[in-house]
C-alpha cells in the first residue's frame, strides 16, 4: 500500500485550550469515552489525550485523506482515527461496541492545510485544478458540477450557501463561460465571479462567497451537519457536552437553533391540570458561547469568524411516581 505524504503546511487550531476545556475532562470524566468528529491536523485530539487518563478512550473522524494520514501517526493506543463523516457517528460507533460517549467536539469549516494547499482547489488565490473534495475517493468534483449544473441550480447555491447578492449574474457567468471551455482551476472560476461582481466589499475578494458556496454544496456540509448534531445527541450520555465551533452564520444559525431546540422546551398552558412532574422537561442545559480573544484574532486572522457554543445534556426526567 503506498503510503500518503503529507504536504507541510501551517495549521493554528482555533480555540484549542477553550473548547477542551469547555469538555470538562476532570475527575472521573477523564476516565471517559470521547469524539472528535473533525481531527483535520489534530491539535484538538492531541490536547484532549494529553488530559485523559490511561484507561480514557478518544475516536476520531475526518473525510480527509492527508488528515486520516496525519492521525496514523499518532500512536496512542487510546486514539483510534475513522475515515469518514461524523455524520456517519452512530454506525461508526455502534461498530466499535460504543453506545454512549462522555463529551463530543466538532470544529466545523476548512482547515488551513486544505487551503493552503493550491492542489486541493480550495483556494482562489493559488491556481490549481478546481477539485474542492474534502474526500478525494468519493463524490464529483467541483470542476465536474459545474460542467453540468442547470443555471437555476448554481444560482441557488451560491445564493443559499454563499449568502451572495449576485448570484444570479454569477451563475450566468459561470454558464457562458463553460461554453467557451471547460472551468477546470481555481484562478479561472475567480475570473469569471470577478467579471460577473460589480461592487466589491472592502478587504474581501468578489470570489470568497462563491467559493465558499461550491465547497459547502459540493461536501455536503450543512446535511452532515445536520445529519451529525442528531447523531451526536444521540450518542451523549447524561452530563456529557457536546462542543462545536463554526466559521459562518451557515453553521452557527444551525448549531444554536439546534441547541436551543433541546433546551427550550414549549410548555403547555399553566391553567391545564398537569402535575410539574409531568411537564415537558428540557434535554439540555446551554452552557457557554464564545468567540476567540483579540489576543488569538491577532496572531492567526483567520479564527476571526470562529463562534463556540456549548452544552450539555441532562439526565432523563423520570416521569410519574406514587399516586
Amino acid at each position: 500500500m503506498t503510503q500518503l505524504t503529507v504536504p507541510e503546511f501551517q495549521h493554528r487550531t482555533v480555540l484549542l485550550d477553550e473548547a477542551v476545556d469547555a469538555l470538562d475532562l476532570t475527575g472521573d470524566r477523564a476516565h471517559g469515552i470521547y469524539v472528535d468528529g473533525t481531527f483535520g491536523r489534530g491539535g484538538h485530539s492531541r490536547l484532549i489525550l494529553s488530559r485523559l487518563a490511561l484507561d480514557a478512550r478518544l475516536i476520531g473522524f475526518d473525510k480527509d485523506l492527508q488528515a486520516i494520514a496525519t492521525a496514523e501517526q499518532i500512536g496512542d493506543p487510546r486514539f483510534e482515527i475513522v475515515h469518514d463523516s461524523f455524520a456517519t457517528m452512530t454506525a461508526s460507533l455502534a461498530a466499535r461496541g460504543v453506545q454512549q460517549v462522555d463529551g463530543i467536539l466538532l470544529d466545523l469549516g476548512i482547515s488551513s492545510p486544505q487551503v493552503d494547499d493550491a492542489a486541493r482547489g480550495f483556494s482562489f488565490r493559488n491556481d490549481g485544478p478546481l477539485d474542492m473534495r474534502m474526500d478525494t475517493t468519493r463524490g464529483i468534483s467541483a470542476a465536474e458540477w459545474l460542467a453540468v449544473e442547470t443555471e437555476q441550480k448554481l444560482e441557488k447555491v451560491i445564493r443559499d450557501y454563499g449568502e451572495e447578492r449576485f448570484a444570479f449574474q454569477i451563475a450566468k457567468a459561470i454558464v457562458a463561460g463553460r461554453a467557451v471551455q471547460p472551468i477546470s482551476s481555481t484562478r479561472q472560476l475567480a475570473g469569471i465571479v470577478a467579471g460577473a461582481v460589480k461592487t466589491r466589499e472592502k478587504g474581501k475578494d468578489p470570489a470568497t462567497r462563491t467559493f465558499q458556496a461550491i465547497r459547502i454544496f459540493i461536501n455536503k456540509e450543512l446535511e452532515d451537519l445536520e445529519i451529525g448534531l442528531n447523531q451526536a445527541y444521540a450518542c451523549l450520555a447524561p452530563g456529557a457536552r457536546m462542543a462545536v465551533i463554526s466559521f459562518h452564520s451557515l453553521e452557527d444559525r444551525m448549531v444554536k437553533r439546534f441547541f436551543a431546540s433541546k433546551a427550550n422546551v414549549e410548555q403547555p398552558d399553566r391553567r391545564l391540570p398537569i402535575r410539574a412532574v409531568d411537564l415537558p422537561q428540557p434535554e439540555m442545559k446551554l452552557i457557554l458561547k464564545m468567540k476567540p480573544s483579540d489576543a488569538e484574532i491577532e496572531g492567526n486572522p483567520r479564527s476571526r469568524s470562529a463562534v463556540m457554543r456549548v452544552a450539555q445534556r441532562l439526565p432523563i426526567p423520570v416521569s410519574g411516581g406514587a399516586r
